[in-house]
């Protein structure tokens, strides 16, 4: 579904950690403000590294989209402008004890669509941070996406769980009645690498070729130094190769039509 004004959602997922998801979230988001709209951040990794990245620190769960799921508190009360201009919806430790304590109706998993569905709700295009596994919270990320962006970074585990994303996304197929729109992003490409090269082949053969990203993010030092310094690539080091790769990516899913 679209959205008024051409408002979407891009879920960012990969069922391994560290293969450059919150770097890519960041990082979308930051091209997706310099194009002169204010995109909403929304953070469901209980280990709050996007929020960390923004400088937010929820004091307590009730000030994080904890709330949200626990309580029903309206996401524009939990919202918080960051310094780069984006929206942010922060996340708490918390978060890990959903699973527990909602389990995974479907009035459950699709509590954030619905809520992002409300008139109003989205000031412009949103990127969600997805945790690393596939509970309640990323299936709500699912569920609300409108694209589910999978970054692979260059070695077989990260490929592995790409591939576990793709099994899971078409067991929901029935669900959805649909095959959900997806991307398979390829980070810490080094081309002088052999298996940069063997993984982007098995890429080729156990996905889609036209649902892997034609852009690459090549490995960079500036790109994975921005974060600790709590900024985007595009403000630490414009003329960067990793600045360069995420307005490639931008203007790939926008000429796609997932951005508008």
């Amino acid at each position: 579904m679209r959205y008024p004004r051409g408002v979407a959602i891009v879920a960012v997922f990969n069922q391994k950690g560290g293969v450059g998801k919150t770097t890519t979230a960041l990082n979308l988001l930051a091209a997706i403000g310099q194009r002169g709209q204010r995109p909403l951040a929304i953070d469901l990794d209980p280990q709050c590294h996007l929020s960390h990245v923004f400088g937010v620190h929820p004091r307590t769960a009730e000030d994080s989209i904890y709330s949200f799921f626990t309580r029903q508190r309206p996401l524009a009360d939990i919202a918080q402008i960051t310094k780069s201009g984006a929206i942010l919806l922060p996340a708490h430790l918390e978060l890990a004890k959903l699973d527990t304590m909602l389990g995974k109706g479907v009035n459950v998993v699709t509590r954030l669509r619905v809520a992002l569905h409300e008139p109003g709700a989205l000031p412009g295009p949103a990127v969600i941070d997805c945790c690393p596994l596939l509970n309640v919270l990323s299936l709500n990320a699912i569920f609300a996406a409108d694209l589910l962006l999978v970054p692979v970074s260059a070695d077989f585990l990260s490929l592995k769980g790409a591939e576990q994303v793709e099994r899971a996304l078409n067991a929901l197929e029935p669900v959805f009645k649909r095959r959900l729109p997806r991307r398979y992003l390829l980070t810490r490409y080094d081309a002088r690498r052999r298996m940069t090269a063997e993984v982007e082949g098995r890429m080729r053969e156990v996905l889609r070729a036209e649902e892997v990203c034609v852009t690459r993010i090549r490995e960079n030092v500036k790109l994975a130094e921005s974060p600790s310094m709590e900024v985007d690539i595009f403000r630490h080091a414009p003329g960067s190769r990793g600045a360069l790769d995420y307005a490639a990516l931008y203007e790939e899913l926008l000429g796609a039509g997932f951005l508008r």
